[in-house]
């Protein structure tokens, strides 16, 4: 079983900066990741990377503004948002998936409970 806990979110002014931490336990190493659900919109990939924290990949909005990476002696996941606009404003889930990292939410994946990330103008 595998349990995630993310904080950092909050209310920020656009062009600004937030750190979200994801503090995972159980399973150590899982490819692991961040995803984003606006109200009424579907759940949309932000960032991923690989157990070993040597493969990263981003969702094409927050390209060059976003950068996640990990720390495996502390088992957690960092997603780094600079430049933040208004469109990024959702619930930022991180997730984590035992067989691979899909670009889609899974039936494999463990979820967190999510945190409020609100950009504001």
């Amino acid at each position: 079983q595998v349990q995630l806990v993310e904080s950092g979110g909050g209310l920020v002014q656009a062009g600004g900066s937030l750190r979200l931490s994801c503090a995972a336990s159980g399973r150590r190493s899982l490819n692991m990741g961040w995803f984003r659900q606006a109200p009424g919109k579907e759940r949309e990939f932000v960032a991923a990377i690989s157990g070993s924290g040597g493969s990263t990949s981003y969702g094409d909005s927050v390209k060059g503004r976003f950068t996640i990476s990990r720390d495996n002696a502390r088992n957690t996941v960092y997603l780094q948002m600079n430049s933040l606009k208004r469109e990024d404003t959702a619930v930022y889930y991180c997730a984590a998936d035992p067989t691979g990292f899909s670009r889609s939410p899974s039936l494999n994946m463990y979820w967190g409970q999510g945190t409020q990330v609100t950009v504001s103008s």
